[in-house]
């Protein structure tokens, strides 16, 4: 303390040497982190962009490899290379139509997946993100935001051009409880195990019925009974997209801030995709991060207030003028405004 400080003064100053606004320190436990996602095996050239624009976080896309603890090891010792850490990571074994709909087999591709969390635990990598959706359809157009191509969703088109029956039959509800029941429960011990929080995206777009499937996360409600079924465990707690969130407007029983401070006040917020859109269903066009109608600076606020410390993903980037594969135009785009909004916020 320096003469002549209050004692709420000097609490504030020795607060703000731990606060990293740039995300420069190798561990930044106050704020959120910065983070893109990576696949596997992405090229060194992209994880040198990652590098470039102040990024040592990332969630690492394992789409189709090996869940074993030596690939991922090596994977992880990659990324270290370039100075990226892994915060998350998802595996596609766990977006098996064999879980999803309770077909032989699905043992499995839950052995497969707990294969990969007991991988994450060993590596020190906290988060496994995965979602609950089968029959989805995230798109019915593309569009033009501010010149730029990104996705449309109208409902009015989905209905009249993609609602069949995909699987045959109607899903009903407590059918698809079911078999989630089975498969987290199968799940959560391995991660408790592990030390691997499970963040659980909500269904995008958040509509209640999709191809004729009955859907189970696309309201407040299907998160408390999920929660309700894995009987409070610390290591169940969501993947909040705000994107998502935006997009189901009133309809969702709740909206983005009360779903922080529900959810960031127990402490179950495990991931955020931190993205925009240009309005709530029936139709709506996902933007840049500063050109849809939620409040992002408002969002990080409220993240900040609950103790939020993980990654903000930049997930559904709009494809801008000139842009490669990576989309590295737009990740600068996003990863810049979030490190601004950071920047502001105290």
């Amino acid at each position: 303390m320096k003469p002549g400080d209050a004692p709420e003064v000097a609490a504030r100053r020795d607060q703000a040497k731990e606060i990293d606004p740039m995300n420069t320190k190798r561990d930044c436990t106050v704020k959120p982190r910065p983070a893109h996602i990576v696949r596997w095996d992405a090229a060194d050239e992209d994880l040198r962009f990652c590098r470039q624009i102040g990024l040592r976080w990332v969630r690492l896309l394992c789409a189709d490899c090996d869940p074993g603890l030596e690939a991922l090891r090596a994977v992880q010792a990659r990324l270290a290379g370039h100075g990226l850490q892994v915060w998350s990571a998802v595996h596609y074994a766990a977006r098996s139509l064999r879980i999803e709909l309770g077909r032989p087999g699905r043992d499995e591709d839950i052995e497969a997946y707990c294969t990969f969390i007991r991988s994450l635990g060993a590596l020190g990598i906290p988060v496994a993100a995965y979602d609950f959706h089968p029959g989805n359809t995230y798109t019915t157009a593309q569009a033009r935001q501010q010149g730029y191509a990104s996705r449309e969703f109208d409902l009015d088109a989905f209905r009249a051009e993609h609602e069949e029956l995909r699987f045959g039959r109607a899903i009903p509800a407590a059918e698809m409880w079911a078999n989630y029941a089975y498969f987290i429960r199968a799940v959560l011990p391995v991660a408790e195990e592990a030390g691997v929080s499970l963040a659980l995206h909500p269904d995008d777009p958040p509509l209640p019925r999709m191809h004729g499937v009955d859907r189970l996360f696309w309201h407040v409600d299907g998160y408390r009974r999920g929660l309700d079924i894995a009987g409070g465990s610390p290591a169940w707690g969501i993947n909040l997209c705000v994107g998502t969130w935006s997009e189901g407007g009133d309809a969702l029983g709740a909206d983005v801030f009360e779903l922080i401070d529900e959810w960031g006040g127990q402490n179950r917020i495990f991931d955020v995709h931190f993205r925009n859109v240009s309005g709530p269903l029936p139709r709506f066009v996902e933007t840049l991060p500063d050109d849809g109608y939620q409040d992002m600076a408002r969002v990080l606020r409220a993240l900040c207030d609950v103790g939020y410390h993980g990654a903000l993903l930049p997930d559904h980037i709009p494809h801008l003028a000139g842009d490669d594969a990576f989309r590295r135009a737009g990740v600068a785009y996003a990863i810049g405004h979030t490190r601004a909004l950071l920047s502001q916020t105290r």
